[in-house]
């Protein structure tokens, strides 16, 4: 992979982050707290406390943006001089995706076709269509299997197309590939968005039903499955793609997924979450010590932590973080099997005396999501205590911003906030508290 394409690729389109746990690392997710001090970065209000407007916020896996047209919403994104967002390359890992899926396919072309119609059929299990990561991966996919349909702004839809067994849907072409002479075509036949009757997006159990359906249609016709993200591939892996042995793609790197590429799931993409939860964290950390920004990221600290700007790099116009991603493959899995182990370049204990304990409010917009609870996370615990920050883990129900607001009742007793929303427009509903 290469750091300017990934920049070049950003740049190209606003990204957000896929796809979340509801406990403390110290005990259960409350709202309970003390009042702590001021931050050495932040302007104090007329009582010496550090008005709540001016602490510490970091946006982490959903950008701030607009969910129609994934324009950034700048104002969120600087609505203090300590406000940043971290996230990952949305476009790298959707192209990287999209690549893996293809080169599965020409590598294994003699066998792949089930029904030796010379049509290798797809499906795809969308997880939020007003998401700019599932977005980015859906068309990541389309575009490396020659099935993208451009948009008139010269956009690739992005749009389910329900069930496409003739190849008519006017959101998706056919494709082609040739190999060795042959030429097979390439047809998405099914894709939808997996969301549950409670609303809720990125839904396992709607996923797994749905290849169900799907199975039941199309039969041997299917000879791909691609998913947003692990949790809905792996629900389809266990409930249909592992039996009939059809390879299933993932994204995410889950730790059971990535164990499951030895029984046949094709491969996923990690996004890095390692490098994500520290950062998600590190800037809180440098804001609040009031150093500079790239102290423990681009700039080792005093305890010798730094990042290598091959994992990640920073956009100042979008005053945002971004992880690159990695694929993970039959070749390289057992690489990735342990998804909660800290980043070794960035694993040493901040000294408490120059680094004191301060109080974090993180919010996780679904308990239900498996990467954000049983990755992402875990990561974020290890790294707390590693930077010397009380952090309290609030759990949303993945259907209302309403279910986490409401638990952030008393913003004066935190000094750092780290947010992740459920719909990326919906940075106001926590402004406006922040604002009060």
């Amino acid at each position: 992979m290469k750091k300017a394409m990934a920049i070049a690729l950003a740049m190209s389109m606003a990204l957000s982050m896929a796809a979340c746990g509801g406990s403390s690392s110290s005990s259960a997710a409350t709202s309970t707290g003390s009042t702590s001090g001021s931050t050495a970065a932040s302007t104090p209000a007329a009582s010496g406390e550090v008005a709540n407007k001016d602490k510490p916020l970091v946006w982490f896996n959903r950008q701030p943006s607009n969910s129609s047209t994934g324009e950034l919403d700048m104002n969120a994104l600087s609505f203090n001089e300590d406000t940043y967002y971290v996230g990952f390359d949305a476009n790298q890992g959707a192209e990287l995706q999209g690549t893996m899926v293809m080169d599965y396919i020409k590598a294994n072309i003699d066998s792949i076709d089930r029904n030796g119609d010379g049509v290798i059929g797809y499906v795809l299990a969308i997880g939020d269509i007003g998401h700019n990561d599932s977005i980015a991966r859906t068309r990541g996919v389309r575009a490396a299997l020659g099935t993208a349909v451009e948009k008139e702004d010269g956009s690739i839809n992005s749009d389910p197309v329900g069930t496409n067994a003739d190849g008519s849907a006017t959101a998706v072409k056919d494709g082609e590939l040739e190999v060795d002479g042959k030429t097979y075509t390439i047809r998405e036949l099914a894709s939808q968005e997996m969301k549950n009757s409670a609303g809720a997006t990125w839904d396992a159990a709607t996923a797994g039903n749905a290849i169900g359906t799907w199975a039941s249609s199309f039969g041997e016709q299917i000879d791909v499955v691609v998913s947003n993200n692990d949790g809905m591939g792996m629900s389809m892996f266990n409930a249909w793609s592992k039996t009939n042995e059809v390879p299933t793609f993932g994204y995410d790197a889950n730790a059971d997924a990535v164990a499951a590429i030895a029984e046949g799931y094709g491969g996923t993409i990690s996004q890095h979450a390692d490098v994500q939860a520290y950062l998600t964290l590190r800037v809180l950390r440098n804001a609040l010590d009031g150093v500079d920004i790239d102290t423990g990221i681009g700039t080792a600290d005093d305890a010798g932590n730094v990042l290598s700007d091959d994992v990640y790099y920073y956009n100042k116009e979008q005053r945002s973080y971004y992880a690159l991603n990695v694929a993970v493959t039959k070749e390289n899995y057992e690489e990735f099997t342990d998804s909660t182990k800290v980043y070794e370049p960035v694993s040493n204990q901040l000294d408490a005396s120059t680094h004191p304990s301060k109080k974090v409010w993180l919010d996780i917009y679904n308990a239900a999501d498996n990467f954000l609870s049983a990755t992402y996370q875990p990561l974020l615990q290890n790294y707390d205590d590693l930077l010397n920050l009380e952090v309290e883990y609030i759990g949303g129900d993945g259907q209302t911003e309403a279910n986490i607001t409401n638990r952030l009742s008393n913003p004066s007793q935190y000094d750092a906030f780290a947010i992740n929303m459920v719909k990326t427009d919906n940075a106001a509903s926590y402004t406006a508290l922040l604002n009060q």
